[in-house]
């Protein structure tokens, strides 16, 4: 396998996401790895495939890091799919997680530790989890709130049911299941006891034996128990008495039967409120508290994904966390089973910056490790001290060595930088993805649009207020929990000082939500007493704005707070409380990402509907796409920085694919059609609208949404048999998701039925297919030079993610048109022999009938998606044969002259006597069949009489001298195909 740069990380040419899981295993993937590299691909790109709840179907709800996903397949399954990758000579990046696990459903052990032993547990700082929290009554307790009603009365319906079980009692809610803490099986075991007596004599053995192990419950050790002697005495007796009763009952069955009544007894009797008495009792004893899940709201006391409840945090900033949780990775970076890492939600991180050093320290110890060998001179452990020392020095030569491929899922805000102190290859390309998307909206028409959209929802929005008021709105109402838990913290800071104490607790709540309102980032990255620029930057910004917005509170409080974020420590400020005023900032970090993913993402993006297409993970809606200058400064910037960060264009994570955004994207060339089309087409379905509360539903800004997102979800062929209907269904799933994020009419948490159920009949009677439906059939009419465009727009962007600075990453079926929207839709199956026989089949003809041919005739032909496959076939194979030119060349934008200069984004990438020029162009509804007229790319350095090849259709055009510039004319150069990669062959 190709290595490159100097530390020796083995850096792709293209990756491929693979979404793993039930329907999706590790033999399917081994069946198309040949498929994956004749396509051009170096690199499968794996979803996390350790073990996840059963049933998962994105393997983000982990809960075993330390083993495989049986659901994926066996051991041998997945060596059988790695030995695979290895005679390919590809190399697998894993999707890995390490801030959170799955903590629902019974199967995580660790978890369930935790929940029978408490803070003694052996995994009691696994989790982050405040064993001390605001609400005094949860003293080292843990809220589960996974409830769906009120505590009593789920317990009085009989849904808390006790079951004795291997010698130990546990709690089930559905498929959710829970320890009891053995310290508290006495009062089942004792209860009726005195009807045991008369079933045995005194001194009968088994009664004897079940009054003995009564008495061993009541020494074992409080969970709240910490001296290490203590702990471990817990843990041994309490096995042991687990194994006594199990014994006890199978050889005893009137114990057994006992035992049973006792259990059904505890479970209580629906419709005797009474009759629940004992198991509340049993309950209150441990150490969960179970909870209706709205209390997650203002009382969690564990850190979560966001405001997911099934998802807690761990506290992966302890190095016996990082050692438990990456041994099997650690051992497949060994095996050369993963050759990179992909890492989930780096912002989550107590501290990302060191994380990311240990695991770059890791993956070169495993490497070395696995390139030496066993080692007659030294032992294990001094082998491995010697590799890591060496890894020390080389650090003190290269701070910034990078022996491993490691991207990180990092959300850059406008004109944010990757970290520099990060030991990593780049993002995984959210930024080239909205960059690409940008320079396909003309940026001319941005004003207009605002006034199309502000006349059809009647009212002007402001993106920056929409964000900043959804931002606390997920404060209040989905975080509250952690907000409370900070604002408690920081005014225990404030006690500290004389000038700071009066601060109310309210106060100081109300300003902590204000500052991380106006954050204009996910998050900042101090670690130490030092804090960076940028982010000292970034804290004035977003206090100065929390300021001025709120002018009758007291410019001290902000003060405060900026000091704290600062560390402007007090004179007084004794070492202990700089401590942790530090602990407060880095906490205050990993809440402000959540906000701002959940405020924006989430949220606002499904409020600000002027053109969806901008409305994508890591953009901002609020600018009108994106100028040729400014894609090519990233360009450019990221050739510097970053040269092998990931560039996608279609993700897991994106609210909707890459050719729905293009096709969307090409309504921003004609306003007033769009106008047109949205007047006509609301004229014909006012009729299908319903009143409810008095308000007509839906809305005018949820049905400006779904006329949007049914132009651009509308399938490029015809619809099949049976096609249509699903079509219906995908669109109606993705307005109830859109509408619940948007926390308008309806959310989450308090759903609105009326309102979804008279919007989703809205989108059901526009799409009946009738031929009364006038709408439809306008659709229809209004939709082929859309679809058209689209296709080609997406052709362009194709080629410039393939041939721009970066790894280009194919999400899986995105070699053809597809049309997704927002998960789950985008993890559908993807029909893999289609697109083998495809790709077999334009290799056929290619080598019968040539390069041109094929291209011409794709063209006809385009709604089937072959032309897409053909063009990222044949660029993935030149960018793998060619990697050092995209790798290590330089970056020029080319100047294009002429009539149609706007219409086309060019560059060149030339390194050692090798150039290459990608010509994309855009805008297409601005072209007509002979359009390039007099538009000219010009190639500096270069004389007339050079012969480029176009690597697609195997053209060769020539630069021509004019005007004294060497130019190529783009009515040669896109005579044939739509977008152009030009290889330099000579003179002609």
């Amino acid at each position: 396998m190709n290595q490159t740069n100097p530390a020796n990380a083995r850096i792709p040419t293209a990756t491929y996401r693979l979404q793993f899981n039930g329907g999706f295993r590790f033999c399917d993937a081994a069946r198309i790895v040949p498929y994956l590299d004749a396509l051009g691909v170096s690199d499968i790109y794996a979803s996390p495939f350790l073990k996840a709840r059963t049933g998962s179907m994105h393997g983000y709800d982990i809960v075993d890091h330390n083993r495989l996903n049986p659901e994926l397949g066996s051991r041998d399954d997945f060596n059988a799919y790695c030995a695979a990758l290895q005679r390919h000579g590809m190399g697998q990046i894993l999707d890995f997680v390490p801030n959170h696990m799955c903590v629902e459903g019974g199967g995580n052990d660790r978890w369930l530790d935790l929940l029978e032993n408490g803070p003694s547990s052996a995994h009691g700082d696994f989790f982050d989890v405040d064993w001390a929290p605001v609400k005094k009554e949860l003293t080292n307790k843990v809220l589960i709130p996974v409830l769906g009603d009120q505590y009593g009365t789920i317990l009085e319906n009989g849904e808390l049911v006790l079951s004795f079980e291997e010698g130990g009692f546990f709690i089930s809610y559905y498929e959710h299941r829970f320890p009891i803490i053995p310290k508290t099986y006495s009062p089942i075991l004792t209860h009726r006891l005195h009807e045991l007596e008369r079933l045995f004599p005194a001194n009968h053995e088994a009664y004897r034996e079940l009054l003995s192990i009564v008495t061993a419950i009541g020494h074992l050790p409080f969970y709240t128990e910490l001296e290490p002697e203590r702990v471990r005495e817990r843990y041994r007796e309490k096995e042991v008495i687990k194994r006594r009763l199990l014994v006890l009952c199978a050889e005893n069955w009137p114990i057994k039967e006992f035992i049973d009544e006792n259990v059904r007894i505890f479970n209580g009797e629906k419709g005797n409120p009474h009759s629940f008495d004992l198991l509340d009792g049993l309950l209150r004893q441990q150490v969960y508290r179970l909870a209706h899940w709205r209390t997650a709201t203002d009382e969690i006391n564990y850190r979560r994904l966001f405001d997911i409840n099934a998802l807690g945090a761990i506290r992966m900033e302890k190095p016996r966390v990082f050692e438990d949780t990456h041994r099997l990775v650690m051992e497949l970076v060994r095996e050369n089973a993963v050759t990179g890492l992909r890492i989930d939600h780096a912002d989550g991180l107590y501290d990302p910056t060191e994380y990311f050093r240990r695991l770059q320290r890791a993956c070169f110890l495993e490497r070395r490790l696995a390139s030496l060998g066993s080692s007659g001179d030294q032992s294990p452990g001094a082998l491995a001290e010697t590799i890591l020392q060496m890894y020390d020095e080389m650090l003190e030569v290269s701070p910034q060595t990078m022996p491993f491929y490691i991207v990180g899922e990092k959300i850059l805000m406008k004109n944010e930088r990757l970290p520099e102190d990060w030991p990593i290859h780049g993002t995984t390309g959210y930024e080239f993805a909205n960059a690409v998307t940008g320079l396909m909206v003309d940026t001319r028409n941005g004003r207009e649009f605002d006034a199309i959209y502000a006349r059809f929802i009647q009212e002007r929005p402001n993106f920056a207020e929409i964000a900043c008021q959804k931002k606390k709105q997920v404060m209040r109402f989905s975080m509250g929990g952690e907000i409370n838990t900070l604002g408690h913290h920081l005014n225990t800071l404030s006690e500290s000082n004389r000038h700071t104490r009066d601060f109310t607790l309210g106060s100081l709540i109300k300003a902590l939500m204000e500052v991380i309102a106006h954050f204009p980032v996910y998050r900042t990255y101090t670690a130490s007493r030092k804090v960076a620029d940028r982010d000292r930057q970034y804290i004035e910004y977003a206090v100065a704005k929390a300021r001025r917005r709120n002018s009758a509170m007291s410019e001290s409080i902000f003060t405060f707070i900026e000091d704290v974020l600062l560390l402007r420590f007090y004179d007084n400020t004794g070492k202990e409380e700089q401590e942790q005023w530090l602990d407060f900032v880095m906490r205050f970090q990993q809440l402000t990402g959540p906000v701002m993913a959940k405020g924006l993402e989430d949220t606002a993006f499904y409020v600000f509907n002027r053109l969806v297409s901008l409305n994508e993970v890591g953009g901002t809606p609020e600018r009108f796409g994106l100028t040729l200058e400014a894609f090519h400064g990233q360009n450019i910037e990221r050739a510097r920085s970053t040269p092998f960060a990931m560039l996608a264009t279609t993700t897991h994570d994106t609210k909707r694919s890459e050719d729905v955004r293009a096709r969307i994207s090409v309504l921003s060339e004609d306003p007033a059609a769009w106008h047109d089309c949205l007047m006509r087409w609301s004229r014909m379905n006012r009729g299908h609208k319903v009143t409810v509360q008095g308000v007509k539903v839906p809305d005018r800004n949820e049905e400006y949404l779904i006329y949007q997102t049914i132009v651009g979800a509308w399938p490029a062929d015809e619809f099949t048999d049976g096609e249509y209907g699903v079509f219906v269904g995908r669109i109606r799933e993705y307005m109830l998701k859109a509408m619940r994020e948007a926390k308008v009419n309806t959310s989450w948490i308090n759903p609105n039925p009326a309102h979804e159920e008279a919007a989703l009949h809205f989108v059901a009677a526009i799409l009946r297919d009738i031929p009364a439906n006038g709408f439809l059939a306008d659709l229809r009419r209004t939709l082929p030079p859309l679809v058209r465009c689209g296709m080609l727009s997406s052709l362009s962007q194709t080629i410039l993610k393939v041939a721009s600075p970066g790894i280009p990453d194919i999400y899986q079926g995105t070699e053809l048109w597809d049309f997704s929207l927002v998960d789950p839709d985008n993890r559908r199956p993807v029909d893999f022999e289609k697109r083998m026989g495809m790709l077999a089949e334009l290799q056929s003809i290619e080598r019968e009938r040539g390069a041109l041919a094929l291209a011409r005739a794709l063209l006809q032909t385009m709604a089937d998606g072959r032309v897409k496959l053909f063009l990222t076939w044949k660029s993935l194979n030149y960018r793998r044969e060619h990697r050092s030119l995209f790798e290590a060349g330089k970056y020029l934008p080319l100047e294009v002259l002429g009539e149609r200069s706007d219409n086309v984004c060019a560059f060149e990438r030339y390194s050692d006597g090798e150039t290459v020029i990608a010509v994309a162009p855009r805008f297409f509804t601005r072209l007509g069949t002979e359009t390039w007229g007099d538009t000219r790319l010009v190639v500096p350095f270069e004389s007339a009489g050079r012969a480029y090849r176009n690597i697609l259709t195997g053209e060769r055009v020539v630069t021509a001298l004019r005007e004294r510039r060497t130019v190529l004319p783009l009515t040669a150069v896109l005579a044939d195909f739509p977008v152009a990669l030009l290889e330099a062959v000579g003179d002609e």
